[in-house]
């Protein structure tokens, strides 16, 4: 067992900010391509899901290219507000949130589509306010998806690593996330180490997919009695 357990709790850290941020992200993107229909829309959704088929190494370089201290938004932040992305903490929540953002949006859409509209029709015709109406009968309805979504999100933000690695580096102590350490590891020839973050990232993982299907029966049932 590592003396240092710094790469679990900046995973966790990281997975838990990315997390959250994909899940507004999500919610908003979501919720707007479910109720409406217009050119470029196929275009649109092409992007969204991208990150799913690209190589973690274009996603990096791609990172690297907006947020390095050259980029448009690096310079930007560097500049405004004295803050720097690359090789630094931020550049691993980032990485995280873009591979991640596709999983939730999908789930979410979903979600939002098997919401039956005549719900919320009727909840107009009362002159409900739209936001209320999302608060009290979409949100509710498609939370089941949603959820899924959010711990599908949060695992792959754990295990998030090749984008990781080029925006963020590898930094003991400051950027070294769970797989940077098993990769590390790996390279000094560690194997004790390198299989003690194995085994924990994918107990941890295991934990969560397990869960995450009790949950998922579990919510099946209720429904089926309702």
């Amino acid at each position: 067992m590592p003396d240092d357990l710094s790469p679990f709790w900046l995973s966790l850290k990281v997975a838990s900010i990315s997390t959250f941020f994909v899940f507004m992200v999500s919610l908003l993107l979501a919720r707007f391509m479910a109720r409406r229909n217009f050119f470029g829309r196929s275009f649109v959704e092409a992007l969204i899901l991208l990150p799913l088929v690209l190589p973690p190494t274009v996603i990096g370089f791609g990172l690297i290219y907006m947020f390095g201290i050259n980029g448009p938004l690096g310079s930007l932040l560097e500049e405004w507000f004295g803050i720097r992305i690359v090789f630094t903490w931020a550049g691993a929540v980032i990485a995280s949130f873009v591979v991640s953002l596709p999983l939730m949006y999908q789930s979410t859409l979903a979600a939002f589509e098997k919401v039956d509209p005549r719900w919320e029709n009727v909840a107009r015709t009362m002159g409900t306010s739209e936001w209320r109406i999302f608060r009290t009968i979409t949100f509710p309805l498609a939370w089941p998806g949603i959820f899924a979504g959010l711990i599908l999100s949060f695992a792959r933000g754990i295990g998030e690593f090749g984008a990781t690695l080029m925006i963020a580096g590898y930094i003991p102590g400051q950027t070294e996330t769970v797989p940077l350490a098993i990769y590390f590891a790996y390279e000094a020839g560690q194997m004790e180490k390198a299989a003690f973050w194995v085994l924990t990232i994918s107990a941890l993982g295991l934990a969560v997919m397990s869960w995450l299907n009790y949950w998922r029966k579990k919510n099946e049932v209720r429904l089926g009695r309702e």
